[in-house]
């Protein structure tokens, strides 16, 4: 009789805590949808952000942030980086807020591979921007030691299995689309092309990509745009030696999809937001 009371009990515990499990993620759910869209400089006031995206570029490993094609001489690649990393650790509720002071993760890292977080103070002029950016500041800080844990950098992909090209998928690309969407990025030679001939180079150029990514899976370089993951892959149009376009493919439902293509400056954009990048074509 007491184990079966017992064994009452217990269940009725189990149903509770599976009931508040299941209560928990729906309010997580819900608490996800609802979550704010917040910009860097709608978060916190900067007194000179390109003179901080400077002090950043020296704290971090070295990296070359100015476009490949078109250098302006500044560190576009890094405001950029730095911009829509904090959109996405802000969605991702890692901004952390504590004692007066906010913190995020960069996701980048020293020559030592120490972390590098961006802190905020409490703004108190009333009705101005809540917080104000202190600096950039190492993981083994000491002015870190005010909040009881670090947040982690931001997550673009929960299988890393789609990082990869899986040769044995199809692609089905929109030849048409892919050119007369965006004929003004193509070469200049090529844009008085005739369309058929170039949408067969076209053709053939993607079945080199194809072949380039057999050798080496590298070559398909992974990007977020617009909260999604996307595969880019080099268009070699005027020379098999150097890319012109980023070709954009989409897995959907066991396929991949390609109906558009980049300039190589804006794909480097997007694909910096996961990694730096580690084949030829698209090195920073």
């Amino acid at each position: 009789r007491t184990r079966r009371g017992g064994d009452r009990k217990q269940s009725v515990g189990l149903v509770f805590l599976s009931a508040r499990c299941k209560i928990s993620r729906i309010l997580s759910k819900f608490a996800e949808k609802d979550r704010i869209f917040m910009k860097l400089f709608d978060y916190g006031w900067f007194k000179d952000f390109h003179g901080c995206i400077e002090e950043l570029k020296s704290m971090a490993m070295k990296e070359d942030w100015d476009y490949k094609k078109n250098p302006i001489g500044k560190n576009p690649i890094l405001e950029n980086y730095i911009r829509h990393t904090f959109v996405k650790v802000y969605e991702e509720g890692k901004v952390l807020e504590q004692h007066g002071y906010a913190i995020f993760n960069t996701g980048l890292v020293t020559d030592y591979q120490e972390e590098i977080y961006g802190l905020f103070q409490k703004n108190r002029r009333p009705g101005t921007i809540q917080w104000f950016f202190i600096g950039w500041r190492k993981a083994s800080d000491r002015e870190l030691m005010k909040f009881s844990c670090l947040p982690d950098n931001a997550n673009y992909f929960e299988n890393s299995s789609d990082l990869i090209y899986d040769t044995r998928l199809e692609l089905r690309p929109n030849v048409n689309h892919i050119i007369d969407d965006n004929i003004a990025r193509f070469p200049t030679a090529l844009q008085t092309m005739d369309k058929y001939q170039l949408g067969i180079l076209l053709e053939g150029t993607i079945k080199d990509a194809i072949r380039r990514i057999r050798r080496n899976y590298k070559t398909a370089v992974p990007q977020y745009y617009d909260g999604r993951l996307q595969l880019l892959l080099p268009l070699c149009l005027t020379s098999k030696a150097s890319a012109d376009l980023a070709l954009v493919i989409e897995k959907e439902h066991g396929v991949y999809r390609a109906s558009t293509c980049l300039t190589l400056d804006m794909a480097i954009n997007n694909a910096r937001l996961i990694a730096k990048p580690d084949d030829e074509w698209l090195k920073v």
